[in-house]
């Protein structure tokens, strides 16, 4: 197979939106889109893809959001509280692009009021080359339980943290890992696997979104070859 060099562009629609003349949400989506000497009809489906994915968000669930923002306006006008205007924000970060393989996330942000907002992290991979979404069981050899590989890798990192460490985790976090582990919330990096949980699912806030990287290695997950 030729080299696949696949290349990163970025799409951006943003808006403020009003109500009585007041900007009450303001929101900036984020979306790829990719382009290749090879692979394009693959490419095209996958950037189609993306853009209805953006247009739906906006078009549902930030109306939804815009409703809200309204009502939550009238009431502070009429209690004479502060109004306090809504934001979101969504970006991807491109974490793998080699050999045809493409992994990335997504975060998005909002807020609607209080003392902070909430992002929460989705992720995609694809294989190019097999013109279809690489899931984590294209990584690990057929009977793995990978459920429980990860558990024991996560496991093991957070003990092995210092105690004086950045990251915060709630006392039965072991429960919590077991509980609210996402076989779905990974990407690819050029050293492994991450692994990731929501905001809270296994730490407070300030704790941010736990990630776990889990090399490559012969007993683990390991990159399948080209279709």
């Amino acid at each position: 197979m030729p080299e696949c060099r696949i290349f990163v562009g970025k799409n951006v629609i943003t808006q403020e939106m009003y109500y009585k003349n007041q900007v009450i949400l303001t929101y900036t989506v984020n979306y790829p889109y990719f382009t290749s000497h090879y692979n394009l009809l693959i490419l095209e489906q996958i950037n189609a893809y993306y853009r209805t994915r953006a247009m739906m968000y906006i078009n549902k669930e930030i109306k939804n959001l815009y409703m809200q923002a309204t009502v939550d306006y009238e009431y502070a006008m009429a209690n004479q509280f502060p109004v306090r205007q809504y934001e979101i924000y969504e970006d991807f970060t491109v974490t793998y692009n080699r050999d045809c393989i493409l992994s990335f996330y997504f975060d998005r942000y909002v807020y609607t009021g209080g003392a902070h907002g909430s992002t929460v992290r989705t992720s995609d991979s694809w294989n190019i080359a097999c013109s279809r979404p690489l899931s984590i069981t294209d990584l690990f050899s057929a009977g793995t339980d990978i459920r429980e590989y990860y558990i024991r890798e996560i496991l093991e990192q957070i003990k092995n943290e210092p105690q004086n460490g950045i990251m915060m985790y709630f006392d039965d976090y072991e429960n919590l890992v077991r509980e609210n582990l996402n076989l779905s919330n990974f990407y690819l990096t050029n050293d492994g696997v991450v692994i990731y949980f929501q905001q809270y699912e296994i730490a407070p806030y300030a704790s941010g979104i736990p990630e776990f990287l889990i090399p490559f290695s012969e007993d683990g997950a390991v990159l399948p070859d080209f279709c």
